[in-house]
């Protein structure tokens, strides 16, 4: 399909925290998405964005792929929460300035309760970058977090 929405109206971070750049295209069980990386992005130090950052780039990826889904119901994105990684592996230590990163992810598996598996892959000319990340997303999450301090 081709991107109908813009990063803003499918990931709930708003500002700085927002990393992603470009909703680039999606289908039912998957999303692509694009990061610029400059001297001005979020966490870029003398080499560039450190490898690390790329969890969560891939994280928001995945909330705009759950945005979207909210958005093709016609409702809003709701918050989600990153659980865990599993073999997160980058070929550099560092995203180099002028790259664009293509992001891409697909769901696994998806339960009833709001878990879900997500295969993801980050991509630049000069580097690679994979894991599975398991996230959560509850139908509400203001008590979800109540719940929890509590």
């Amino acid at each position: 399909m081709t991107a109908e929405f813009n990063v803003e109206e499918l990931v709930p971070h708003s500002g700085l925290m927002s990393l992603l750049d470009k909703i680039v295209d999606y289908g039912e069980d998957w999303l692509h998405a694009e990061v610029h990386i400059s001297r001005q992005s979020m966490f870029a130090d003398d080499k560039g964005v450190p490898a690390w950052v790329g969890l969560e780039y891939l994280a928001q990826t995945i909330g705009a792929f759950a945005g979207l889904q909210e958005r093709l119901q016609g409702k809003k994105p709701k918050l989600g929460f990153l659980v865990g990684t599993r073999k997160y592996i980058c070929s550099k230590d560092h995203f180099p300035f002028g790259q664009i990163l293509l992001l891409k992810v697909e769901r696994e598996m998806e339960t009833e309760v709001g878990l879900n598996v997500f295969q993801c892959v980050l991509k630049g000319v000069e580097v690679e970058a994979s894991a599975r990340l398991n996230v959560f997303q509850p139908n509400d999450a203001n008590k979800f977090l109540e719940d929890s301090m509590s």
